[in-house]
């Protein structure tokens, strides 16, 4: 990245932030600036962190949201720290939840862990990344340090917390080991002795008000914030997330990665420009002038994201083959030249092929396709998917707007 003045920096490390508060945005965009003027003046890089915990190892968009912020201070020549949380997997971070999460293994936050970090270093440059497990020094940690670190937060503090309130005021329980998680989390920031720490925007108890605390009373200067906000699913509102099915997983096909981003609603576009893009504060100011005055369509803009985004993961020549592929399927009603192929057995219907192939999760999903007229061989409509299927010649099966099998008699 090209040498940035200190006030384009902050700009861009700021983009896509989220605190709920103008004036904390503010104070911590300033701590940023002035920790900013510092490090070029000492010509010491700022070192920062981000802290993952592996519950899952599928990954989706909004899982990168911060790695891609940690990938702008590596461009800018910062010590970038990427931490596993084994130990803080063992809890699982409450902010966001109104229940309790399930307790995981060590050996399963390892195993996830694994296949994590294979998926960040997509967007992180694996020659710089320092990569930290935080069971390194949690698990040395005495029950004196514990008692030490707790005796500067109330219970008060924690009930702030909306998904804690909230459960204190409906009865449900809230279990004492879900403290220990932002102290956990804190004592990272201490132990690593960052300057920054980035993370979502749930996470402003455990950031904010845990870490800087907690790094003040054990005698470091309190790192700075970087909030990021939440990026919604492609229904374009509801935080994207793998169980509620509006999730873009970063192991899907350059063309159904660039399908679901096309199938955004135009309201979800400036939050993904701002948090999965490589795109600057002044290439989106310039795409949003454009879209405001009508000199961009607002369909030729999600192309534009879509082949960004797939270009990202999978290169440059598979989002240029992905959008090929879209454009003859969606726009030239044609099909994909590649699909993959299923052989017929003798006696099984569409419904049956459905299913087994993956396409739809249950025969009722797929009968309902069919009666919502969603379901169509060689272009040709289905009346009836529970028909034996007889072919005499490899037919192609259409499955809504983006899922195509090619039936193999």
């Amino acid at each position: 990245m090209a040498k940035m003045s200190i006030d384009d920096q902050v700009a861009l490390l700021m983009q896509g932030t989220e605190y709920g508060d103008d004036s904390l945005q503010k104070a911590m965009a300033d701590e940023l600036r002035a920790r900013l003027i510092d490090a070029d003046k000492k010509d010491r890089p700022l070192k920062v962190y981000c802290g993952f915990d592996p519950r899952t190892s599928d990954l989706h968009l909004g899982h990168t949201v911060p790695m891609r912020k940690m990938r702008q201070f590596q461009e800018l020549g910062h010590e970038v720290i990427f931490v596993i949380g084994r130990y803080t997997s063992l809890i699982g971070d409450p902010s966001d939840k109104d229940e309790l999460r399930p307790q995981l293994t060590l050996e399963e936050t390892t195993y996830n862990a694994e296949t994590y970090a294979r998926q960040a270093f997509k967007i992180l440059d694996p020659d710089i990344t320092r990569v930290e497990y935080n069971d390194t020094w949690l698990s040395k940690l005495s029950f004196a340090d514990l008692i030490h670190m707790a005796s500067n937060f109330t219970i008060q503090q924690f009930l702030t917390r909306e998904t804690f309130r909230r459960r204190f005021d409906e009865g449900d329980p809230i279990y004492v080991h879900e403290l220990f998680y932002a102290l956990m989390q804190a004592y990272d920031a201490y132990q690593l002795g960052t300057d920054v720490q980035i993370g979502g925007s749930e996470q402003l108890f455990n950031i904010i008000t845990a870490g800087r605390k907690l790094m003040e009373a054990m005698g470091a200067k309190p790192n700075i914030g970087i909030l990021m906000g939440i990026l919604p699913g492609t229904d374009g509102d509801i935080r994207m997330s793998k169980s509620l099915g509006n999730h873009i997983a970063l192991l899907a096909s350059p063309e159904d990665m660039f399908g679901k981003v096309m199938s955004l609603p135009d309201r979800a576009m400036p939050a993904y420009f701002r948090m999965v893009t490589r795109w600057t504060p002044s290439d989106i100011a310039e795409r949003e002038v454009a879209l405001r005055t009508g000199d961009l369509h607002p369909r030729d803009a999600k192309l534009q994201l879509a082949h960004e985004i797939v270009s990202i993961y999978h290169g440059e020549d598979s989002a240029v083959g992905a959008e090929a592929t879209f454009r003859k399927v969606f726009q030239d009603q044609g099909t994909p030249d590649d699909m993959p192929e299923y052989v017929l057995r003798p006696g099984q219907t569409l419904v049956d092929v459905m299913v087994d192939s993956g396409l739809v999760s249950s025969k009722s999903q797929a009968r309902r396709l069919v009666q919502q007229n969603g379901v169509k061989l060689d272009d040709a409509g289905v009346e009836d998917g529970d028909q034996p299927i007889a072919l005499e010649a490899p037919t192609v099966l259409r499955v809504g707007k983006r899922r195509f099998l090619r039936l193999v008699p």
